[in-house]
């Protein structure tokens, strides 16, 4: 598969703390408390672990954006190696990971592991000097179980200092399969067929609360970034690749005609009062729909189609069939013709802040596909990583992500804002789209905003 460039699962899901770190002055205090897995009893068999040595007594910190749900899932996935290692895993998730990671890290008080949900972010915290290169035995691993593209966003000037961890792929569009088979309507191939179905929703249901469309970007200090993720696909399809890349790199400006051009084609569907917002509002209350809120409404009967990353079934009700016959699944955002996939995708790196032989050996076995089969096997999550066995995965739009992922003829791009200055791919970016979804400007005037914001 060839990646250029996983905002992390979504801002959504990130979420408070489980547990208050009770250990004063310790790498966790700033991130506001963490959890611990400690040893313990296994029925693992250890062997499989004794490559990675025994550290009976050592403690290692590792923070992170998984909270909640998913970080008590993060820890289940490595019991066994704590168990068998001997090493004590102390992990800190917050939702506020981005921002405190600079205020631990300068104060002297760094964790030995991050998980970086942009590799961006991971990249400025390296140019302070403070991340070490992935020892001899991550390295390894990553090599075998990683394609050199997802490897390459976590490579800085040569040296590999991040490796992925779990990934996800934003190019969906959702939709009910058992209201799609009740009209007659086929999942489209290309864009011209998702437009032609569009239309057709239209003709046959359009009303003031029935609507083809639905979408949100409401996500509280993150609003707007779900409009940079629809940019970004439009970018793929309108543009190609390689504009994409010279985009994201700032080899082109950020108002580049290509560009303002792919803008306008997002706005064919999002600033189209006959094509949103089903169940909510005119297009501007895009603005203010909370991003998940408004593929529910595909539940609903509201609307029809609601482009989202594979995330996206995190946020559903309990007891929701996501199937190909069931309440809501998703299909692949088609592109100009149905020979080229062009792929969104984004992920989660671990880098390391020292070499601590405990620590390379927690971010060596994070790099294995015995960790990423026992963490998707768990549930909600997928991996990049090679070794997955899909039938591990725990739906099937976590299945098709990982076909998806694992197609090493797909053409996938890392998200372009979680990759750009983070003044620009979590600012302007998202402010500027916020205002332009709100009708308070036009495309050309946001984008040139957004080109005269970046960094010299």
């Amino acid at each position: 598969m060839r990646t250029q460039k996983l905002r992390r699962y979504g801002v959504g899901i990130a979420g408070g703390i489980a547990m208050t770190l009770a250990l004063a002055g310790c790498a966790g205090d700033d991130l506001g408390g963490g959890s611990t897995g400690g040893g313990g009893d296994t029925d693992a068999d250890c062997a499989a672990f004794e490559q990675y040595g025994t550290f009976e007594g050592d403690r290692v910190t590792l923070s992170s954006t998984i909270s909640d749900q998913e970080g008590d899932q993060l820890e289940e996935s490595w019991a066994d190696f704590v168990a068998c290692t001997g090493i004590t895993i102390e992990h800190n998730g917050t939702n506020e990971f981005e921002s405190q990671i600079f205020v631990q890290v300068e104060g002297g008080n760094a964790p030995d592991l991050a998980i970086f949900p942009q590799p961006g972010l991971m990249q400025r915290m390296n140019e302070g000097g403070h991340l070490v290169p992935a020892g001899d035995d991550v390295l390894a691993a990553a090599e075998e179980n990683y394609t050199e593209d997802w490897l390459s966003y976590g490579n800085i000037d040569g040296t590999q200092f991040g490796v992925p961890v779990m990934g996800s792929v934003k190019s969906f569009v959702w939709y009910s399969p058992s209201v799609f088979e009740e009209n007659g309507y086929e999942i489209p191939e290309t864009w011209d067929e998702m437009m032609e179905l569009t239309d057709q929703i239209v003709a046959d249901h359009g009303s003031d609360t029935v609507k083809p469309w639905c979408f949100g970007i409401e996500s509280g200090g993150a609003t707007g970034w779900p409009a940079t993720d629809f940019v970004e696909d439009m970018v793929l399809r309108e543009a190609g690749p390689d504009v994409y890349d010279q985009w994201v790199d700032h080899e082109i400006p950020f108002d580049d005609s290509q560009i303002v051009a792919s803008l306008d084609r997002a706005g064919d569907i999002l600033k189209n009062e006959d094509y949103v917002n089903g169940g909510i509002g005119d297009p501007r209350s895009i603005a203010s729909t909370p991003w998940a809120d408004a593929g529910l409404q595909v539940l609903n009967d509201n609307c029809f189609l609601f482009r989202a990353a594979s995330f996206f079934e995190a946020q559903l009700p309990e007891g929701t069939d996501v199937s190909p016959d069931g309440d809501i699944f998703a299909f692949y955002l088609p592109a100009d013709s149905a020979d080229e996939q062009p792929l969104l995708v984004a992920g989660d790196y671990v880098a390391a802040f020292n070499d601590n032989e405990a620590t390379q050996a927690l971010q060596a076995y994070l790099a294995s596909s015995e960790w990423a089969n026992s963490r998707v096997s768990i549930g909600g999550v997928v991996s990049p990583n090679q070794g997955v066995d899909p039938a591990n995965a725990s739906s099937d739009v976590l299945r098709l992500t990982l076909e998806l992922m694992q197609d090493e003829d797909a053409i996938a791009r890392f998200d372009g804002s979680d990759l750009m200055p983070s003044e620009v791919g979590a600012g302007t970016f998202w402010s500027q789209m916020t205002a332009w979804i709100d009708g308070q400007t036009e495309s050309d005037a946001a984008l040139a905003a957004i080109e005269s914001s970046w960094p010299e």
